[in-house]
C-alpha cells in the first residue's frame, strides 16, 4: 500500500521520528492507526452510553417519572454546594 502525506503530516511523521520515539514512518503511521482505532472504539462506546441514557429517560418518562425545572436546579445547586463542601475539607 502506498500512501501519499501532505508536506505538514510528512514533516510531522519525520519531526515524530527525530524525537527518537519512533524508528521509522511506519511506526509512526502504525501508532497513528492505533490511536484512531482506539479513538473509534471510544466513540462507538460513547454512543451506545448515549442511547442506553436516552432509553432509560423516555422509559422513566413514559412512567411519569420527571422532575420540573425548579426541582433540577434546586437538586444541583445543593450537589455544588455539597462538592464544594467536600473540596474544602480535603484542602
Amino acid at each position: 500500500m502506498n500512501v501519499h502525506l501532505t508536506p505538514e503530516l510528512e514533516a510531522l511523521v519525520r519531526g515524530k521520528i527525530r524525537t527518537g520515539l519512533f524508528k521509522s514512518e511506519n511506526d509512526v503511521v502504525s501508532a497513528a492507526l492505533r490511536l484512531l482505532a482506539d479513538h473509534d472504539r471510544r466513540r462507538a462506546e460513547h454512543h451506545r452510553e448515549l442511547r442506553s441514557a436516552l432509553a432509560e429517560g423516555i422509559a422513566e418518562a413514559d412512567r411519569g417519572e420527571l422532575l420540573d425545572g425548579p426541582e433540577v436546579v434546586d437538586r444541583l445547586h445543593a450537589f455544588l454546594r455539597d462538592s464544594r463542601d467536600f473540596r474544602d475539607t480535603r484542602e
